[in-house]
């Protein structure tokens, strides 16, 4: 897949990195060097996502599910590709875990706040909206007011940057493997 915006060259990307306070493996993948063919947006951009990703409060297994899930539903291979290795590896959510949140509501390897924040996420992404029974279990599954809003506006980050690989085509890093660990691609990505 060739990109609908050319990727900055990398030694761009390193100096707004540096620029920025943000240099390092970030500043090498492709849909950070896409975001960066407009600095302006990408700077605040990338805060948010560091925001979420290295000083979060909500707990980090739940955030890469609902990224996980975000990734099936809307057939993003480069979001599922990248968060596999986050979830897995950064986070140490087990494998099949995170191959649940295909099938989440038959999974039963889940508790009950993964399941909460997979159905706010599945409502949020058929609906734009949680509806009052789905976050009463929210609150019970995160009761910290600061900690419900991180979910919110994750869910909506995550959102937007699925929007964003799908509609701009931002390939896969080359040598990684795409929809791991098995392959298997969400039905939406064939569409």
């Amino acid at each position: 897949m060739t990109s609908r915006v050319p990727l900055v060259p990398q030694d761009r990307a390193n100096q707004l990195g540096e620029e920025w306070g943000m240099a390092g493996p970030r500043m090498t993948r492709s849909a950070v060097r896409v975001l960066a063919a407009n600095p302006e947006l990408a700077k605040p951009v990338l805060t948010l996502l560091g925001q979420l990703l290295e000083k979060n409060q909500l707990d980090a297994r739940l955030r890469e599910l609902v990224i996980m899930r975000i990734g099936w539903v809307t057939g993003s291979a480069y979001e599922w590709t990248q968060h596999w290795r986050v979830a897995t590896v950064t986070c140490g959510i087990p494998p099949e875990d995170v191959l649940a949140v295909r099938d989440w509501k038959n999974a039963a390897n889940l508790t009950f706040a993964d399941k909460a924040v997979l159905a706010a996420t599945d409502e949020t992404l058929a609906g734009g909206s949680i509806s009052d029974a789905t976050w009463a279990d929210i609150v019970k599954a995160i009761p910290n007011p600061a900690h419900q809003v991180e979910f919110v506006v994750a869910m909506g980050n995550w959102t937007m940057f699925s929007m964003l690989l799908r509609n701009l085509r931002i390939p896969v890093e080359d040598g990684v493997m795409i929809w791991p660990p098995d392959g298997k691609a969400s039905p939406a990505a064939e569409g």
